[in-house]
């Protein structure tokens, strides 16, 4: 059913996939939180309602085993008063509600296993919940921190090589902006290593010159 299927797509979403993935993940959680709530409220009626249903399957069956057990009397009775006809009669009643009684058996069966699908579905997206919420203040703090300390690397970057305006540029995600921040503090010192690499370079180079005129005696 649909609503299973729901519950169950809540139940696999991944929180912190879902804020990397989210343009605003403040709005976002709050927004699955308030979805599972939803879903919590219709899973809960839906669980009473399949309850009720099963109850009136097995009262249903139980009024026609009533029957069954009415005319096999009526049956015993007219072969003890040599009525064929009429036990005949009786007998074709008893078959009749036992294919009944039969039918309403297999149901049961399949309500009954419909009312553990949704009890399974309620727990599970309860304990989704209580997840969710746990989760929910750590993260949004988890994701504010992580904006200032990227904000904070873009300013002292602004004046470097550009690299500030094309972070600026890229929009930052609770699961990747630490790692942003920490990419940004180490880019400053592979900067510096970079120009002194250039300058050892040059050396080399002017070395090999002078040892080219040297031997062609310039």
């Amino acid at each position: 059913m649909a609503l299973l299927e729901r519950v169950s797509t809540l139940v696999r979403a991944n929180l912190n996939d879902l804020i990397d993935k989210a343009e605003h993940p403040e709005k976002m959680i709050k927004q699955v939180i308030l979805d599972m709530q939803n879903q919590m409220l219709q899973v809960k009626t839906q669980v009473a309602i399949a309850i009720a249903d099963q109850h009136l399957l097995e009262k249903k069956q139980k009024e026609n085993e009533d029957k069954v057990a009415e005319w096999m009397r009526k049956a015993e009775l007219a072969v003890d008063k040599q009525q064929d006809d009429l036990a005949r009669a009786a007998l074709q009643r008893v078959e009749s509600y036992r294919e009944l009684c039969d039918g309403f058996a297999q149901q049961i069966i399949d309500q009954k296993a419909q009312v553990e699908n949704l009890k399974t579905a309620l727990r599970q997206l309860e304990q989704k919940l209580v997840e969710a919420n746990a989760k929910a203040d750590l993260l949004i703090a988890q994701h504010r921190r992580a904006k200032a300390v990227g904000k904070a690397s873009d300013a002292k970057m602004a004046g470097g090589n550009g690299a500030g305006a094309a972070f600026d540029r890229m929009k930052r995600k609770v699961a990747r902006e630490d790692a942003l921040s920490h990419a940004k503090s180490e880019l400053a010192a592979d900067d510096i290593e970079g120009r002194l690499a250039a300058l050892e370079k040059e050396d080399k180079i002017e070395q090999l010159l002078a040892d080219l005129k040297a031997t062609r005696g310039v």
